[in-house]
Protein backbone atom coordinates (compact mmCIF):
# COMPACT_ATOMS: atom_id res chain seq x y z
CA UNK A 1 0.00 0.00 0.00
CA UNK A 2 1.02 3.69 -0.89
CA UNK A 3 2.45 5.38 1.85
CA UNK A 4 0.07 8.50 0.41
CA UNK A 5 -2.81 6.46 1.36
CA UNK A 6 -2.04 6.60 5.05
CA UNK A 7 -1.93 10.68 5.20
CA UNK A 8 -6.15 10.26 6.10
CA UNK A 9 -8.03 13.09 7.04
CA UNK A 10 -10.24 13.83 9.85
CA UNK A 11 -13.71 12.35 7.96
CA UNK A 12 -11.59 9.49 6.83
CA UNK A 13 -10.64 8.50 10.59
CA UNK A 14 -13.51 6.47 11.30
CA UNK A 15 -12.34 4.06 8.24
CA UNK A 16 -9.39 2.63 10.09
CA UNK A 17 -10.96 -0.60 11.72
CA UNK A 18 -8.18 -2.82 13.87
CA UNK A 19 -9.00 -5.64 11.07
CA UNK A 20 -8.08 -3.25 8.08
CA UNK A 21 -4.86 -1.92 10.15
CA UNK A 22 -4.07 -5.54 10.76
CA UNK A 23 -3.93 -5.95 7.33
CA UNK A 24 -1.23 -3.49 6.73
CA UNK A 25 2.95 -3.97 6.73
CA UNK A 26 4.79 -3.29 10.12
CA UNK A 27 6.18 -0.05 8.42
CA UNK A 28 2.51 1.19 7.04
CA UNK A 29 1.16 0.97 10.76
CA UNK A 30 3.82 3.30 12.20
CA UNK A 31 3.12 5.56 9.55
CA UNK A 32 -0.40 5.40 10.46
CA UNK A 33 0.27 5.89 13.50
CA UNK A 34 2.59 8.69 13.55
CA UNK A 35 -0.28 10.58 11.15
CA UNK A 36 -3.00 9.70 13.48
CA UNK A 37 -0.96 11.33 16.44
CA UNK A 38 -0.48 14.38 14.39
CA UNK A 39 -3.78 14.76 13.49
CA UNK A 40 -4.59 13.86 17.08
CA UNK A 41 -7.10 10.98 16.04
CA UNK A 42 -6.35 9.20 19.39
CA UNK A 43 -8.57 6.25 18.67
CA UNK A 44 -6.32 5.05 15.35
CA UNK A 45 -3.30 5.98 17.30
CA UNK A 46 -4.36 3.79 19.89
CA UNK A 47 -5.88 0.77 17.49
CA UNK A 48 -2.00 0.86 15.64
CA UNK A 49 0.00 0.83 18.85
CA UNK A 50 -2.29 -2.38 19.96
CA UNK A 51 -1.57 -4.03 16.69
CA UNK A 52 2.09 -2.91 16.91
CA UNK A 53 2.51 -4.18 20.26
CA UNK A 54 1.18 -7.61 19.33
CA UNK A 55 3.54 -8.33 16.53
CA UNK A 56 6.78 -9.49 17.51
CA UNK A 57 9.08 -6.59 15.95
CA UNK A 58 6.67 -3.98 15.64
CA UNK A 59 8.24 -1.29 17.36
CA UNK A 60 12.26 -0.72 16.82
CA UNK A 61 14.48 -1.36 19.39
CA UNK A 62 14.40 1.92 21.95
CA UNK A 63 17.38 2.41 24.68
CA UNK A 64 16.06 3.00 28.20
CA UNK A 65 17.11 5.61 30.71
CA UNK A 66 16.68 6.37 33.77
CA UNK A 67 15.82 4.65 37.11
CA UNK A 68 13.24 2.36 36.65
CA UNK A 69 14.20 -0.46 33.83
CA UNK A 70 10.99 -0.99 32.43
CA UNK A 71 11.08 -2.98 29.28
CA UNK A 72 7.80 -1.35 27.46
CA UNK A 73 8.75 0.77 24.47
CA UNK A 74 8.43 4.66 24.84
CA UNK A 75 6.25 6.59 22.93
CA UNK A 76 6.26 10.34 21.82
CA UNK A 77 5.13 12.37 24.84
CA UNK A 78 2.19 13.89 22.76
CA UNK A 79 0.96 10.63 22.04
CA UNK A 80 0.76 9.22 25.08
CA UNK A 81 -0.69 11.90 26.94
CA UNK A 82 -2.92 11.76 23.71
CA UNK A 83 -3.47 7.82 24.89
CA UNK A 84 -4.74 9.00 27.85
CA UNK A 85 -7.65 11.33 26.71
CA UNK A 86 -5.50 14.29 26.00
CA UNK A 87 -5.51 17.04 23.53
CA UNK A 88 -2.51 19.11 24.01
CA UNK A 89 -2.62 23.29 23.80
CA UNK A 90 0.73 23.29 22.04
CA UNK A 91 2.42 20.09 20.78
CA UNK A 92 6.15 22.10 21.00
CA UNK A 93 5.71 23.42 25.13
CA UNK A 94 2.98 21.58 26.80
CA UNK A 95 3.78 19.21 29.23
CA UNK A 96 0.17 18.03 30.06
CA UNK A 97 -3.34 18.56 29.33
CA UNK A 98 -6.78 18.36 31.06
CA UNK A 99 -8.93 15.08 29.62
CA UNK A 100 -12.56 16.84 28.37
CA UNK A 101 -14.08 13.40 29.29
CA UNK A 102 -13.86 13.64 33.10
CA UNK A 103 -11.44 17.14 33.49
CA UNK A 104 -9.01 15.30 34.81
CA UNK A 105 -5.38 16.78 35.00
CA UNK A 106 -2.62 14.29 32.99
CA UNK A 107 0.66 15.44 33.73
CA UNK A 108 3.98 14.25 32.37
CA UNK A 109 6.91 13.99 34.61
CA UNK A 110 10.65 13.41 34.01
CA UNK A 111 11.53 10.00 35.23
CA UNK A 112 15.46 11.15 36.63
CA UNK A 113 13.60 13.62 38.94
CA UNK A 114 11.11 11.13 40.50
CA UNK A 115 12.78 11.67 44.18
CA UNK A 116 11.74 7.97 45.94
CA UNK A 117 12.64 6.52 49.68
CA UNK A 118 10.73 3.93 51.75
CA UNK A 119 8.12 2.94 48.95
CA UNK A 120 6.86 6.21 48.83
CA UNK A 121 7.84 8.95 45.94
CA UNK A 122 7.29 12.53 45.04
CA UNK A 123 7.91 15.23 42.42
CA UNK A 124 8.27 18.54 42.62
CA UNK A 125 5.73 19.63 39.91
CA UNK A 126 6.45 23.79 39.70
CA UNK A 127 7.91 26.36 41.66
CA UNK A 128 8.22 30.09 41.09
CA UNK A 129 10.92 31.65 38.96
CA UNK A 130 13.01 32.99 42.73
CA UNK A 131 16.14 35.35 41.45
CA UNK A 132 16.91 32.99 37.32
CA UNK A 133 16.55 29.73 39.78
CA UNK A 134 13.49 28.41 37.47
CA UNK A 135 13.20 30.48 34.30
CA UNK A 136 11.23 27.92 32.36
CA UNK A 137 8.44 28.57 35.63
CA UNK A 138 7.80 32.28 33.84
CA UNK A 139 7.46 30.74 30.19
CA UNK A 140 3.75 29.66 28.73
CA UNK A 141 4.67 25.85 29.06
CA UNK A 142 5.50 26.95 32.68
CA UNK A 143 2.49 28.92 33.62
CA UNK A 144 0.28 26.20 31.77
CA UNK A 145 1.78 23.80 34.44
CA UNK A 146 0.98 26.35 37.19
CA UNK A 147 -2.70 26.43 35.66
CA UNK A 148 -2.56 22.80 35.95
CA UNK A 149 -1.14 22.31 39.13
CA UNK A 150 -3.99 24.99 40.74
CA UNK A 151 -6.96 22.83 38.63
CA UNK A 152 -4.95 18.98 40.51
CA UNK A 153 -4.88 20.70 43.87
CA UNK A 154 -8.60 21.17 43.98
CA UNK A 155 -9.45 18.15 42.85
CA UNK A 156 -6.74 16.80 45.08
CA UNK A 157 -5.40 14.10 42.29
CA UNK A 158 -4.11 13.82 38.90
CA UNK A 159 -2.69 11.35 36.69
CA UNK A 160 0.90 11.47 35.31
CA UNK A 161 3.19 9.65 33.04
CA UNK A 162 6.99 9.20 33.06
CA UNK A 163 9.26 10.60 30.25
CA UNK A 164 12.63 9.37 29.96
CA UNK A 165 15.44 11.01 28.32
CA UNK A 166 19.25 12.81 29.14
CA UNK A 167 19.14 15.89 30.11
CA UNK A 168 21.30 19.06 29.87
CA UNK A 169 23.18 20.06 33.35
CA UNK A 170 22.05 23.01 34.69
CA UNK A 171 19.13 23.14 33.00
CA UNK A 172 15.25 21.98 33.62
CA UNK A 173 14.24 19.05 31.33
CA UNK A 174 10.68 20.57 31.21
CA UNK A 175 12.72 23.28 29.27
CA UNK A 176 15.56 21.72 27.36
CA UNK A 177 16.71 18.13 27.16
CA UNK A 178 19.89 16.98 25.32
CA UNK A 179 17.96 14.02 24.24
CA UNK A 180 13.71 12.90 24.72
CA UNK A 181 13.69 9.08 24.24
CA UNK A 182 9.83 9.20 24.79
CA UNK A 183 7.04 8.02 27.37
CA UNK A 184 5.47 5.24 29.02
CA UNK A 185 2.07 5.09 28.38
CA UNK A 186 1.51 2.05 29.91
CA UNK A 187 2.56 3.30 33.21
CA UNK A 188 0.29 5.54 34.74
CA UNK A 189 0.46 6.84 37.84
CA UNK A 190 -2.09 8.12 40.27
CA UNK A 191 -0.95 11.23 41.55
CA UNK A 192 -1.82 13.67 44.75
CA UNK A 193 -1.23 17.16 44.27
CA UNK A 194 -0.78 19.59 46.98
CA UNK A 195 0.70 23.60 47.67
CA UNK A 196 3.29 23.44 49.89
CA UNK A 197 4.52 27.15 50.33
CA UNK A 198 4.89 28.56 46.69
CA UNK A 199 5.43 25.16 45.31
CA UNK A 200 3.29 22.33 43.68
CA UNK A 201 3.96 18.83 44.39
CA UNK A 202 2.66 15.33 43.41
CA UNK A 203 2.88 12.53 45.47
CA UNK A 204 2.36 8.99 45.36
CA UNK A 205 3.29 5.27 47.05
CA UNK A 206 2.27 1.87 46.78
CA UNK A 207 2.48 1.18 43.39
CA UNK A 208 1.10 1.99 39.79
CA UNK A 209 -1.65 1.09 37.85
CA UNK A 210 -1.56 -0.52 34.42
CA UNK A 211 -2.97 2.31 31.65
CA UNK A 212 -6.95 0.94 30.67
Amino acid sequence: MAMDTLKFKRPRADSWTRDKIESLSTLEVRQLEANAVRLEETEVAALCEQVLDARPRGRPPVRRAGRIGATRHLVPRAQALGLRGVTLGNRVWSRGGVRQSDGAVVLALWADDVQSADGASQYLLWAPNVAGSRPWSDTPGGQERLEHCRLAAESGNAEGLLVYGERIEGTLPDDKALKVLGADPHTVLTLRVQKRAEEYWASWGGGTRPAN
